[in-house]
Order: structure tokens, then sequence, then C-alpha cells
């Protein structure tokens, strides 16, 4: 299965969206379609071979759409993708159509402001005697409305009619459709009456025409979707900045010479010279000289980092002071920064399941407006008939209909998610928490239990040698270390680099080793010479029980060395909690999140951490493979439970998760081992994570709410439904001034999300 992404034209509002996901998902080949109306963007899933591009535009662009392919070169072909320059180059299209929007609506907006205020000094002379009538005279004044309003449905409302074009073409109404019918009626109605006086005496209707109220609808609805669109550029800030830290070339050493090149020309393997106050270009490890590189793009603290010889630096980070050259060993969509942008890209394009209700609402919304707005016409002449003349009850008929098609808008709806996910999962990006989609983005924010892993979770992760020990009366300290070290040379864990690195501290060289062999969850054994030791955890009933004892009441972690049964000694060794643990399970109570330790370690060590940190509770001597099922057991308690580890040893137990949170540091960043990745492992970014899901989906629930609350009184509204009881009637002015406000204070208070702290 192939996956592939889009930028859509031509879509502007959730109605359109829904038309495309429907269409495009009944195209043979198309496992599935997601298309997200904030980003612009829709994402295929192919189930064989790709359905080709022309296919799909021929498709779409019967209903005025169209899809232009994302191109990222093979890395084989081109190691870098010029991010800059793609991403420059849509922000300049999004700006010259934003600049095209703007002009219209700065020819369009004072005329309907002025129009507006004189149909508003209209009603108010009407209805109170101490308000003088218009100082122009009606006949003029509907001159003037009719010539404008006629510039302002054909002209300046043109994509509206395009929308009943399309529908009376496809079948597939927009929101352009609501309003292009709205204001066509209005203007027709107005026209007939005015024009075709005849007419007008036959049905025997007022004179009063609704010139003026295409042209207020028109102009208003305008502004609100320039300030939408101008809002929706604000929400995409975050992968502008990402995308501006890139540097844009490199000064590599060819032989005895500099040379600088375009950052797409680096190679892996290529020297490259890094001036103070320069960029670093690519991923690599320091080769010669020193500095200071600060690196808060990646992990969040604004404190430079020092770096030596064969330390790794991060392309995008910042040369602060030094001069230094270092070995590329990342190039193109390999390095950090491509690797993030390419997540929060994804993320902010992935949908939540809070987002099903809504399109599902949005995909039948402006069909059964258009049914709604046709039954309210033909009940006012209906049932209005019964109550009031038949001229009265048409002229509230067209009123009821052109207020529904103009006040009803399903784009509330389909922003009220999306636009809450990008400024949320782009807020996570800016504070080194990287958010790998929209439903763990959710998820996260109903954990009510955090599960850390200890070792490099909650303490430092670096062990050291603190104690040797001797049970069996002739090993001394020294030979204990050198048999063990040299056995634990050969692993990864921790806790053998800690020994090992113990033994290369005193110099000592290490012995050959045979048979060597990890038994997973008790430890390792191999052979000198001719003898097989093994080095294990105690079990409780092992020689020298009280030293051991008091060694892990004390935070310690023992090993015992044994040769054919026989217990030689022990090592003792310590880490160290990170100074950060304890604040971040503070901050984690105080959300009423219950914190647990897990941990293959001794209880009793397990226990001395678990305190100094303020941890609730603990699950320790449990073997590798065994923490999927303590986070299972916890999941069948009806705990709603994230997982941090390391992203690499407790992967089983952090997909079990119902959200896994990998601490990850560096260049090791495990990004696509959780549902979470958290830069440089600081587990406060936990509480953050936390604390930034759940401002996101409190966002996305007002969204919602309002958004619905909106449609659900505004429609009545705009029908008449209060008329026969208050004698109110919503005139069609204000339902497009509602309508245009209703999407801009959506994507507003997603914004906010920008200024929350975490």
């Amino acid at each position: 299965m192939t996956t592939k992404t889009y930028t859509v034209k031509g879509m502007h509002c959730a109605s359109c969206a829904a038309i495309i996901t429907k269409k495009l998902s009944a195209v043979e080949g198309i496992e599935k379609a997601d298309v997200n109306l904030a980003t612009e963007k829709a994402r295929l899933e192919f189930k064989g071979e790709e359905v080709s591009d022309d296919s799909l535009n021929e498709l779409l662009g019967k209903y005025g759409y169209g899809l232009v392919a994302e191109q990222v070169p093979e890395a084989a072909a081109v190691p870098t993708i010029d991010r800059n320059a793609a991403a420059e180059k849509m922000k300049q299209e999004k700006e010259a159509a934003l600049l095209e929007q703007k002009s219209r609506v700065q020819f369009a907006l004072p005329i309907a402001f002025m129009v507006f205020v004189l149909m508003m000094w209209d009603i108010a002379s009407r209805s109170i005697p101490s308000v003088p009538n218009l100082p122009i005279p009606m006949e003029l004044f509907n001159i003037i409305s009719m010539a404008l309003g006629t510039y302002f449905v054909f002209r300046i409302g043109a994509p509206f009619l395009h929308g009943i074009v399309m529908f009376v073409r496809s079948g597939a109404a927009s929101m352009d459709t609501l309003i292009g019918i709205g204001t066509l009626t209005a203007w027709l109605y107005s026209t007939v009456i005015t024009l075709l006086p005849a007419v007008r005496e036959l049905l025997r209707v007022p004179g009063d025409t609704y010139f003026d109220v295409t042209i207020v609808v028109i102009g208003f609805v305008l502004l609100g979707k320039y300030l939408e669109a101008r809002s929706k550029m604000k929400t995409g800030e975050a992968i502008e900045k990402l995308i501006g830290l890139q540097a844009k070339s490199a000064i590599v050493k060819r032989g005895a010479t500099e040379v600088e090149i375009p950052l797409e020309q680096v190679r892996t393997g290529d020297l490259i010279v890094v001036r103070p106050g320069a960029k670093i270009p690519v991923d690599g490890t320091i080769a010669e000289g020193g500095s200071s590189i600060d690196e808060s793009m990646v992990t969040g603290e604004p404190v430079p980092v020092d770096k030596k010889p064969g330390d790794p630096v991060i392309g995008g980070t910042i040369n602060k002071q030094g001069a230094f050259t270092f070995t590329a060993s990342r190039v193109g969509q390999d390095t950090v920064l491509a690797r993030i942008i390419a997540m929060v890209e994804e993320a902010q394009g992935s949908k939540a399941p809070i987002q099903d209700i809504a399109d599902r609402i949005s995909a039948i919304f402006v069909p059964t407006v258009l049914v709604l707005a046709a039954v309210t016409f033909v009940a006012w002449l209906a049932i209005g008939t019964a109550f009031m003349n038949f001229p009265t009850a048409l002229s509230f008929g067209i009123m009821g209909m052109v207020g529904i098609l103009v006040i009803a808008c399903p784009c509330a709806l389909g922003l009220a998610t999306p636009t809450a996910i990008i400024v949320g999962i782009g807020k996570g990006a800016e504070y080194g928490i990287l958010i790998r989609n929209a439903q763990s983005l959710e998820t996260l924010s109903t954990v009510d239990t955090v599960v850390f892993d200890k070792t490099g979770t909650i303490t430092a992760g670096k062990p050291s040698v603190t104690d040797i020990m001797p049970l069996d009366g002739q090993s001394s300290p020294d030979s204990l270390l050198l048999l063990a070290a040299s056995i634990e040379s050969r692993s990864e864990h921790p806790l053998a680099q800690a020994i090992a690195e113990a033994a290369k501290n005193r110099g000592m060289v290490f012995q050959e080793v045979t048979g060597f062999e990890a038994l997973e969850g008790v430890g390792v054994k191999g052979t000198i010479g001719e003898s097989t030791f093994r080095i294990r955890k105690p079990d409780g009933n092992d020689t020298g029980r009280d030293r051991i004892s008091t060694l892990q009441q004390q935070g310690k972690t023992v090993a015992l060395l044994e040769a054919e049964g026989v217990v030689l000694g022990l090592i003792a060794l310590s880490d160290t909690i990170k100074e950060e643990s304890a604040e971040a399970v503070r901050a984690l109570h105080k959300k009423g999140i219950k914190v647990v330790m897990l941990t293959g370690d001794n209880r009793l060590a397990a226990d001395f951490m678990a305190k100094q940190a303020g941890i609730d509770d603990v699950i320790a001597e449990v073997l590798p493979h065994e923490k999927a099922d303590r986070i299972r057991e916890l999941q069948r308690q009806g705990r709603k439970v994230a997982m941090a580890g390391d992203g690499i040893n407790d992967a089983p137990a952090l997909a079990l998760a119902d959200v896994g949170i990998a601490m990850a540091t560096g260049t090791d960043i495990a990004i696509e081992s959780a549902g979470v990745t958290i830069l440089k492992g600081d587990i406060r970014k936990v509480a953050q994570s936390i604390t930034l899901a759940r401002a996101t989906m409190r966002v996305i629930r007002q969204n919602l709410f309002w958004a619905f609350i909106y449609n659900i009184i505004g429609i009545p509204l705009a029908a008449g439904a209060l008329y026969p009881f208050f004698g109110i009637f919503l005139n069609p002015v204000f339902s497009g001034i509602a309508m245009a406000g209703s999407s801009v204070s959506v994507v507003t208070n997603s914004l906010r999300l920008k200024a929350k702290k975490l």
C-alpha cells in the first residue's frame, strides 16, 4: 500500500472537503482518502498501483477542484529536499490569493457598509417617528441599489454563481452554492418587481426590493472568507518556523580548499566547516575543534551545549562561538530537522476521532439546508397565507429562504477540529514535544495513569560502580572487576557498560571471552579460559544476603559474579534520579494523574528511587517481555495508560499503551516508535504534553459546541420561527454577518492555543 499527499486547489469550505473525500473514496484503487480543509491537503492511500494524477484531476475537475502532487525526490537521486524553496513557493501562492481576496474586499466592503447604514436608516425611519426619512428619494435609491446589486451578484459574487453551475452539472452542492442561490434569488425577485410592474400588480406584492440585501450579504461574506483565510495562514506558522531553521548552504572541504555549496548537494561523509554564528547544515559528528551550540530548536532549552570532537551535532542548530569541522552522517530527509518537519506536517494533516461527527454532518449539511430553504418558502406560502395576505407571505417566504441559505454554515464545523489540531501540534513542536497524529493527541488528553520506565527516564541512565565485594574468601576486588568487565564488554546494557567503563578507568585490559550469551532478564554468561562465568541478579538465597539487602535498600543495583555455581562476589552500581524527575511527578499529580514506575530492577532499589521521585506505585523485577503484560493489567483495571520509555527497549509496552511516549535524545529520536516523542528526554515535558492535549481538546469541544449552537439557533431564526410568537424576523443581512463571523470565530478560538503556557 502506498501513500501520496496532494495540495487541493479550489477547496474553501467544509462541503468542498466532503465532496472531494466522497468522490476520491469511490475511485477504484484508492483505499482511503483524507481531505483536510485547514491544511488544504489530501492524503490518499492506494491499494496497489497509484491512480494517475491526470485521471484524478479529470474526475475532480468536473466539480471545480484540482490536485497537485507534492514532489518528493527519491533519496538516491537527490539527497536533500529544498524545503525552503517549496515552502516559499507555496507561501507566495497563498499570499497572492489572499492579496486578491483583500483587493475584492477593499472594493466591496465600503459599498456594502454604506448600503447597510442606509438600510438600517430606512428601517429605523419606518419604525421610529423621530428618525427622518432617507435624504435621497426611494426611487433613486432602488435604481442605484439595482445597479450595484447586479454588479455584486455577477461580478463580485461570481464564485458563488459558479457554485450553482457546479451544482446543476454534478449535483454536488457547496457553501458557494448556498450563497449563490440565496443572493441570486433575492436579485431575481427584486429585478422582476422593479422592471416588470405588471407582474408586481398581478402578484399584488409591495415594491420592496432586496438589492441591498444581496450587496451587504456578498460584502460581509467576502470579508468573512478573507479573515478566515488570513487566520488559517497563521495556524501553519509552526511549520514555516521549522522549515526556516534549515540552512541554505554548507561550506565543504574539497581537498585543501573550502567550497560553499547548496544544501541539496551535501553528501554523507562530507567534511563540513562551521563558523561562529552559522547554522549547522546537516547532522553529523564533530571531527575537529569545539564550540557552544544553541540546540533550543530541538530541546527547547535556551542554554547552549558545549561540544567537543566525537560529539553529535544536529542540522538547523546554531553555532554560538568557535569554529569546527564535522563529518556529515545524515542528510536530506534523514536529518533530525527534516524528520521533525515531516512528522509535524503529517500530524497536522491527520484527523482526530472527535472530528468524525463533524465530517458526517458536513457531508449532508448543504443538501439538507437546500431542502430546509425550499420547505421554508413553501411553508410561508401554504401556511402563512392563512394568517396574512399573499404578498406579505411571499415576501416572508423569500426572506426566510434567503436567510437560511445565507446563515447556514458548515465551515465552522469543518474548521472546528483541524485548526485546533494544527495549532496544538505546532505548539508542541516548539516545546520539543512531537505528536505523531491527532488521535494520539486526543487519547493523551484522557490519560489518567502515566507509567515510567526507570533507567534513562526517571534516572539519568548513567549508572556507575560503587561497591565491589568478594564473597568467596579468595577473589580480590580487581580480579572480580576484570572478570565481570571482560564479559560485560560484549553487552550493550547500561549496567554492563558501566562495569566495563569502571575497568577501563583503572587501566585494565579485557580478557578474551568466548561463548558469550545474554540471559534475558537475568544477566549474561561467557567463558574465559576454561571457566564459564555468569553475571546475574541476586535471587534471595545467595551468599551475603545481608550485604546485598543493605546495598539494595540504598537504591543500588547488585550483580553477582559466579563460576560453576559458586558466587565469587558482587558488584553494586548506582544510578541517580534526574533533577527534574520529582518536579515532573508533582506536575502530573496536580493533574490528578497516577504515576507508576515499571522496572526490571530489584524491588528495594526500585522503591528507593520511587520514593525520591514521589512516585505512587512501583512494579519491579519485571522481565522485558513482561512489561507489556503489566500495561495490559492496568488497562483491565479501567486505567487510561500512557507509557514513557526510551522508545527502543520498551517498544512492546509503548505499543500496547493507550499512548506511547518515547523519551528520545539528540540524534537518537525514536520518532517511529511512539505516539508522542519527547526530545532530549526531559520528563517534565510529559506533563506539558498532557496540558497541551487537554487544552487542544477543550478548544475543539468549544469550537464544535458553538458551531452546532450557531446552526441550531441560526437556521430556525432565519426561517422566521419566532415571527408567529414575537413578531421577530431575522433580516438576511444579519444572517450574512453571522455566517461570516462563525468561521472566523472558530479559527480565532483555535489560535488562542498559541498563547497557552505549558
